[in-house]
């Protein structure tokens, strides 16, 4: 920092709110923070100093109201900030599972140290720190006070100018505390600003600046010295007095009870009075009820505590609406001294003790969770929707084209007694032999009728006449059916043209080459790609892109919320990591899981289905990259929905569901009503199981597939994206 910038304040805040729908957690706080001093935020649990915290760090925006933190616009500078600060939160935010060192050194090039400096902030810290002995240790095998000591380290091992502590001794013992704090000391001398929250009044006494808060409210800021003399705290004509007594507990119900005694509380195991002067010290020792020589008295000045208490007081003096409402506490009247005898009660044997209690408190958690009552209620809605009425397992109008090379009356008619039996279904008529076999091999055609340039002259003198039909074996389901049809239909039209010609001249309708009876017409079937109609020829290339949407949807989200269970994304969001480098970072390491998972289907469907690859391999594994892609973003997108690990899990599971039924893989989506149909070009791996099973059976190449390539496409740049677009550095 400059000299110019060293006698401004580290931090300026100008009447900050920030409100939760209608809850009002932080209300018109305003203070600075002199750099290089130790600020203490004191307040009770829920009074708004954690989210103080999260929007000087840049992670939560402010309602109105603004906070500078180094000079830097902690609404629109964000980023900025990130890099001169360190963070500790109130929950140990580090990875459990790594250990000290690894936990060190990835902070440590979070912020971008080169190697060189890593390896001297990483000793400085380890010798500010003492975790000199416990470098390769988990870190969630540490105790309380070496957590914190390492999520100190962490903070500082770029050299911040400012550090924030969320509560940083919270749940650790007195020992550990001391400890954390002469830590403090020796960073505050190094000329680094300390913004710490507690609820502790004796941490507070080793601030040199205290602020606090009550209610989302600022009730007072300055040093200790100076709040200590504030009239509010001991009001002119009182006195404050410390009494010790030999049962302070007795006799601080007397203390309260008696005239002139404006207030009376416990501290330690003496009894702090706030009492008018007209009280005298032997005034105090007569309202103890104890005899004198058991009484002490002497005069004191307020300690800390007594200053916030006082304030929080007359603050709620300010906000109780009705007037002449005292806001001391009831004092509960006095109890007789002898114990009375505890009834004796018999435990409950009833079989269902509890039952109701833990029925509305069931209730309550699934009224609160919308995620599970749409879990409950969309969910099966859409399984009887996709399996009554999109799921048809009669298969009709199966896609042809037709080769027709001799374009008389009688292969025209031939055509249309194909598309008359429903079976069938005629998208197109090609002229050329290449035409013919792309529309096949691409997958635009199901099944492929050639009609040989001597039809109508074969039928015409009375010889077979033969036409070949083409089926694409790859889907069983479809090729069975199309070859059963095609023979029953050209069974009926030759039965149908025999009886007219031997009803009108009682001649066989047709001779075989050796003069023998034969039937007129026949249709010569042949099955393309999967000769032998095994259905895992059909179902394992499409199981490749289930399996790799699944590896990659379910790990993805899990990971990033799971880190925000953990807390430990809220720590990556105040460094200075940008959003690119922290999505990619976390979703690189599961695309080559996938690609490696992708692989290895790919081997067992080599080796162990017999299944071959026909097609490029390398094409094959590119567009699985792209296809990769797009289900890490659909993760992602999960991810920016879901807030726990059980939303992502019902998440992944409502985009599985239609992607495994109406993608294609075990139904054939021609069949679908024309609504469902149009909704299955909105599923990405819809058009992964077209490009797997058009490289792997058909040996389709990249023109072939220009389509299903396409729409691929366009869905990852879509789900990219709005995911992209949803995650954001902040946690609302």
């Amino acid at each position: 920092m400059s000299d110019a910038d060293i006698s401004a304040p580290a931090i300026q805040i100008q009447q900050l709110t920030r409100q939760f729908g209608t809850l009002t957690a932080v209300d018109n706080v305003s203070f600075d923070v002199p750099a290089g001093c130790i600020f203490g935020l004191l307040g009770p649990n829920g009074s708004g100093k954690s989210t103080i915290i999260r929007m000087l760090c840049g992670v939560l925006t402010p309602t109105s109201g603004s906070a500078t933190v180094l000079g830097f616009d902690a609404e629109h500078d964000a980023e900025s900030i990130k890099q001169h600060i360190g963070y500790m939160s109130q929950k140990f935010s580090l990875y459990a599972d790594l250990s000290v060192r690894e936990n060190l050194e990835f902070y440590g090039r979070i912020y971008g140290l080169a190697p060189d400096r890593l390896a001297r902030r990483f000793n400085d810290v380890i010798k500010l720190t003492t975790l000199g002995d416990r470098l390769d240790q988990l870190a969630g095998t540490l105790s309380g006070g070496w957590k914190q000591r390492l999520a100190l380290a962490a903070a500082l091992i770029h050299e911040p100018d400012v550090v924030f502590l969320d509560e940083p001794t919270a749940g650790i013992d007195p020992v550990a505390r001391r400890q954390l704090w002469d830590l403090l000391f020796e960073l505050a001398s190094r000329g680094v600003t300390l913004f710490v929250t507690t609820h502790y009044m004796d941490e507070a006494e080793r601030c040199s600046r205290v602020g606090y808060i009550d209610r989302s409210r600022l009730i007072v800021c300055g040093e200790p010295a100076d709040l200590k003399l504030l009239p509010q705290v001991t009001p002119a004509g009182t006195r404050r007095w410390e009494i010790e007594v030999p049962s302070p507990t007795e006799s601080l119900q007397k203390l309260r009870r008696a005239d002139g005694i404006q207030d009376a509380t416990l501290f330690g195991q003496m009894i702090h009075v706030l009492a008018d002067e007209s009280v005298t010290p032997a005034g105090l020792v007569a309202s103890t009820e104890v005899a004198p020589d058991d009484v002490q008295t002497r005069p004191i000045a307020p300690s800390l505590e007594d200053v916030f208490v006082s304030l929080s007081r007359n603050n709620a003096i300010v906000d109780e609406p009705s007037p002449g409402v005292s806001p001391q506490p009831i004092i509960p009247a006095a109890k007789p001294t002898g114990r009375q005898p505890r009834e004796r009660t018999v435990p409950s044997r009833n079989p269902l003790a509890g039952f109701m209690a833990v029925f509305l408190k069931e209730l309550s958690h699934i009224r609160r969770e919308r995620s599970t009552l749409f879990f409950a209620f969309v969910v099966p809605v859409l399984q009887t929707f996709i399996f009554g009425i999109a799921i048809d397992t009669q298969i009709e109008d199966i896609p042809t084209v037709v080769y027709d090379l001799d374009g008389r009356a009688a292969a025209l008619k031939l055509g249309e007694s194909f598309e008359n039996s429903r079976t069938f279904h005629i998208i197109n008529r090609v002229l050329s032999e290449d035409a013919f076999q792309n529309a096949i091999i691409s997958g635009e055609a199901k099944v492929g009728l050639k009609i040989p340039a001597d039809y109508s002259e074969r039928l015409l003198g009375r010889e077979p006449a033969r036409v070949q039909l083409l089926i694409d074996g790859s889907d069983s389901q479809v090729a069975s059916t199309a070859m059963t049809s095609a023979n029953l239909l050209g069974f009926q039209l030759s039965t149908r043209q025999a009886r007219a010609i031997a009803e009108s001249f009682s001649l066989a309708p047709a001779r075989d080459e050796t003069g023998d009876l034969s039937l007129p017409l026949e249709i010569r079937t042949r099955l393309l790609f999967n000769p032998n109609l095994e259905s895992s020829h059909f179902f394992v290339p499409g199981l490749v892109g289930i399996i790799l949407q699944l590896v990659t949807l379910f790990l993805t989200s899990f990971a990033i919320v799971r880190e925000r269970e953990l807390g430990t994304l809220e720590q990556l969001f105040v460094t200075p990591v940008s959003r690119a480098g922290l999505l990619l970072g976390k979703l690189f390491p599961y695309a080559l899981l996938g690609l490696l998972e992708t692989l290895i289907v790919l081997n067992v469907m080599t080796f162990f289905f017999g299944v071959q690859i026909r097609g490029d391999l390398t094409l094959l594994l590119l567009l699985s990259t792209l296809f990769l892609l797009c289900a890490l973003g659909l993760g992602l997108l999960v991810s920016t929905i879901a807030r726990t690990q059980l939303q992502a899990i019902q998440f992944a599971f409502i985009i599985m569901l239609p992607s495994v039924l109406l993608s294609g893989f075990m139904f054939p989506r021609d069949q679908m009503p024309a609504p469902v149909y149009a909704l299955t070009f909105a599923i990405p791996v819809t058009y992964y199981v077209e490009i797997l099973r058009g490289v792997v059976l058909r040996g389709a190449t990249l023109l072939d597939l220009l389509p299903s390539v396409t729409g691929l496409a366009i869905c990852t740049l879509l789900i990219l994206g709005l995911s992209l677009v949803r995650f954001r550095k902040q946690l609302a």
